[in-house]
């Protein structure tokens, strides 16, 4: 009797993994630049970690197979996404005034600021606000989206990465 075939054999996590973290930053350009929904500074933020998840998914891919190599390139990707996943939940948290956000999301105005100081401080301040979602739908933004979907993707290269030097 053959021994069964996975669904989803492991060798495939990190072509996958890499290939979803591309997606995620082509569904943010195509918001940004198909939709007109301007990004925020932790939306960039945010776009950091997938690109940071690219670079480790093609180190995982060259790795060869049923590795420790591999299996740690899978732990660093993993750690990527969560990464990923917790600069959207710090997103998520500005949006929801459950916590502020960075200087850089609202621009530095302190007190006792000259005219000259406090306009060049309104000018350099960011146009698009962080704690107001430009997009949402079932009342998720876009940053809440983003924590699912990280999180789901270090859950999967998790998998992986205990997976990889049994498969």
């Amino acid at each position: 009797m053959a021994a069964r075939q996975p669904l989803l054999p492991v060798s495939s996590v990190p072509w996958l993994a890499t290939g979803a973290a591309l997606a995620a930053l082509c569904i943010a350009w195509l918001s940004q630049y198909g939709f007109g929904l301007a990004p925020c500074e932790l939306c960039y933020w945010q776009r950091y970690g997938y690109w940071g998840a690219i670079a480790l998914g093609v180190v995982a891919i060259l790795q060869p197979a049923r590795t420790a190599r591999r299996s740690v390139a899978l732990w660093l990707l993993t750690l990527a996404f969560v990464t990923t996943a917790g600069i959207a939940l710090f997103h998520v948290g500005v949006e929801q005034k459950w916590w502020e956000g960075t200087a850089a999301c609202a621009g530095q105005i302190a007190p006792g600021m000259s005219a000259e100081e406090l306009e060049q401080a309104i000018m350099d301040a960011p146009i698009v606000r962080c704690d107001v979602p430009a997009w949402t739908m079932f009342g998720i933004s876009m940053a809440g989206y983003n924590l699912i979907y990280a999180l789901a993707l270090a859950a999967f290269t998790a998998w992986g990465a205990l997976r990889s030097r049994d498969a």
